[in-house]
C-alpha cells in the first residue's frame, strides 16, 4: 500500500467518526430527545455536520483524491476503494462550491423544519410547517445551483436518490405502471369488500413491541447487529457496519400497521446487516441506491409478507403476542392484509395502491422544481391529485399534505425510488423462483431463510459497488421492466378478487 493509500484511509476513518456522532445525534432527535432537549441537540448536530462538511471539502481531501485519481494509483485500489475514491471525488467536486455559512444555515434549516412537520402533524396544521418548507424548497434550489449550475434541478435531485436514473424512465416506467393498474382497480372497486369489522379491538403496545421482535428475527434480522425504538414515522439508521437500527410507531388499534412497517424496515436493515464487512469505511458501504434499498424493504413487505404463505408456519405465534388474532382464521387475516381500498396514508397502503401515492408525489415534486408552485398551493394540488387518482380527499392536513416527514428534511427526489423498488422487486421474484423454486412453496415450508440467503448473496453484500441498473443487470440479466410487477399485480389480485 502506497503512502497515499495509507494517508486516505486513515482519513477515511476520521470521516467515519463524524458520521457515527451525527447519525447518533439523528438517531436521539427522531426517538429519545425531549423536548426542551432538542435546541441544544440541533446546535451539536449542526457543528458536527459542519466539520464533516470541512473534511469532506478541505484541499487536503481534494489532493488525496486527485492522486488516487492517477491510473498509477486508481488501478492499484480494490473495487470498494474505486468507487470511494470515484464517488467522492465526485462529491468533492460539488460541495467545494457550497459556502460553509450556507451549509451550516441549511442543517440547521432542515432540524428545525423537521421539528415544525412533527408538531404541525400532531396538532394537522399546515401553517406551522409551511414557512419552513418553503425554505426547504428554496434552500434546495440555492444548494443545486452551487453544485450543479446550469443542470436541471429535478434530475439532479432524483440522481442524487438513485444515481443513473433520470425522469424520462421514470415518467415511461411509473407511466406503464399506471396505465395498467388503473383498469384492475377500477374492476376491484366494483368487487365485495372483505368485512374489517372482525379487528375491531384494543392491542396492547407492549405485545405488539414484542411481536415485532419476533418478525424480524424470523425474516433474518441480526438483534445483535441492530436496535428498535419509537417514532412518529418508521425508518430505519444505520451507524457503520454491525449497527442498523429500525424504528415503528404503534396504534393501540391497528396493530397491522406495525407489523407491515416491521417487516419493511427489518428488510432495510438485513441489507445493511449483510454488506460485506471488508467495505467498512468505504462509499461502497454506504447505500444511498435507495431504489435498490426500497426493493429490498418492500420486498419483505409485500411480496413476502403479504403472501399467505409467510404466514402459515408462524399464524399460531401472531395470535399468541395478540390474543384477538386466535379468533381470526388465518384466511380472514390475509383477506385484510390484501385489502384493496383507497385511502389517504401511503405507509397504511395497501401494495396494489401504493404505486399511485408515490405518482402522485412524484407528479407535485416536478411540479415544485419545474412548474415553480410554491408551499402554500400544496395542500390544494395534494387533494386535487388525490381525487384524481385514488377519488378521495383527505379532510384534514395529516391524513393529506404533512403525512410524510421526506420533505421536511429536504429529502425531494427521494419518494420515486418507492415505486422503482416495487418495480425491481417484479424482476427480483421472477429471478428467484427460476434458481429456487415456487416462492409459495419456500414461505409455506418456514424456509424464508433461503429466500434471505439469495438476497444476501446476490444483492446485499456488494452494498452500493454497483448501481441499481447494474445490480439487475447482473442479478436478472436484463434491463429494468415493470412487465414482471404489473403480471405479479393482475395475477396475485385476480385470484384474489376472482375477477
Amino acid at each position: 500500500m502506497t503512502d497515499t493509500q495509507n494517508k486516505f484511509k486513515e482519513y477515511l476513518n476520521k470521516l467515519a467518526q463524524y458520521e457515527q456522532v451525527i447519525a447518533l445525534l439523528q438517531w436521539d432527535l427522531k426517538t429519545a430527545a425531549p423536548e426542551n432537549g432538542t435546541a441544544s441537540k440541533i446546535e451539536a448536530l449542526s457543528f458536527f455536520s459542519t466539520e464533516y462538511f470541512r473534511l469532506m471539502t478541505a484541499e487536503e481531501f481534494g489532493s488525496l483524491l486527485k492522486a488516487l485519481s492517477a491510473p498509477e494509483e486508481f488501478d492499484s485500489l480494490n473495487d470498494a476503494m474505486k468507487i470511494t475514491v470515484t464517488r467522492y471525488f465526485r462529491d468533492y467536486q460539488k460541495s467545494k462550491n457550497i459556502p460553509e455559512d450556507f451549509f451550516t444555515e441549511y442543517v440547521n434549516a432542515s432540524a428545525h423544519s423537521e421539528q415544525a412537520w412533527e408538531a404541525a402533524k400532531r396538532a394537522s396544521d399546515y401553517s406551522i410547517f409551511l414557512p419552513h418548507l418553503q425554505k426547504m424548497i428554496d434552500m434546495t434550489k440555492q444548494k443545486i445551483a452551487f453544485t450543479d449550475p446550469g443542470k436541471e434541478i429535478y434530475d439532479v435531485l432524483l440522481d442524487t436518490y438513485e444515481e443513473g436514473m433520470d425522469s424520462a424512465t421514470i415518467d415511461r416506467l411509473f407511466e406503464e405502471v399506471k396505465k395498467e393498474l388503473v383498469p384492475l382497480l377500477q374492476k376491484i372497486k366494483s368487487a365485495p369488500e372483505p368485512d374489517s369489522s372482525i379487528f375491531n379491538a384494543h392491542y396492547d403496545i407492549d405485545s405488539q413491541k414484542h411481536l415485532q421482535d419476533f418478525l424480524l428475527s424470523y425474516i433474518g434480522f441480526s438483534h445483535k447487529s441492530g436496535n428498535t425504538a419509537e417514532s412518529e414515522h418508521p425508518f430505519t439508521l444505520s451507524l457503520g457496519l454491525g449497527d442498523s437500527r429500525v424504528t415503528n410507531h404503534y396504534s393501540l388499534n391497528d396493530p397491522i400497521s406495525a407489523i407491515f412497517s416491521a417487516i419493511h424496515e427489518g428488510g432495510h436493515a438485513i441489507f445493511e446487516q449483510n454488506i460485506n464487512p471488508s467495505f467498512e469505511k468505504t462509499a461502497a458501504a454506504s447505500v444511498n441506491l435507495l431504489g435498490l434499498h426500497e426493493s429490498q424493504s418492500r420486498f419483505y413487505e409485500n411480496i413476502l409478507g403479504r403472501n399467505i404463505h409467510f404466514w402459515e408456519p408462524i399464524y399460531e405465534k401472531l395470535g399468541e403476542f395478540l390474543p384477538k388474532f386466535k379468533e381470526i382464521s388465518l384466511e380472514d387475516f390475509c383477506r385484510e392484509i390484501n385489502h384493496v381500498k383507497c385511502s389517504f396514508i401511503r405507509t397504511e397502503a395497501d401494495e396494489l395502491t401504493y404505486p399511485f401515492h408515490i405518482i402522485l408525489r412524484y407528479e407535485i415534486e416536478k411540479a415544485i422544481f419545474r412548474e415553480g408552485v410554491t408551499a402554500d398551493k400544496l395542500p390544494e394540488l395534494w387533494n386535487q391529485k388525490m381525487e384524481e387518482m385514488l377519488g378521495i380527499v383527505p379532510s384534514n392536513d395529516a391524513e393529506g399534505i404533512l403525512q410524510d416527514m421526506h420533505w421536511s428534511d429536504g429529502s425531494f427526489g427521494y419518494f420515486p425510488t418507492y415505486l422503482l423498488g416495487t418495480i425491481y422487486d417484479g424482476m427480483f421474484l421472477e429471478q428467484i423462483e427460476k434458481e429456487l423454486g415456487s416462492l409459495d412453496s419456500i414461505l409455506a415450508e418456514g424456509r424464508i431463510s433461503q429466500v434471505t440467503k439469495w438476497l444476501n448473496e446476490n444483492i446485499h453484500q456488494y452494498g452500493s459497488l454497483y448501481t441499481s441498473k447494474e445490480v439487475i443487470q447482473r442479478v436478472c440479466s436484463r434491463e429494468i421492466s415493470a412487465e414482471p410487477i404489473i403480471r405479479y399485480f393482475k395475477e396475485k389480485y385476480s385470484k384474489i378478487y376472482n375477477l
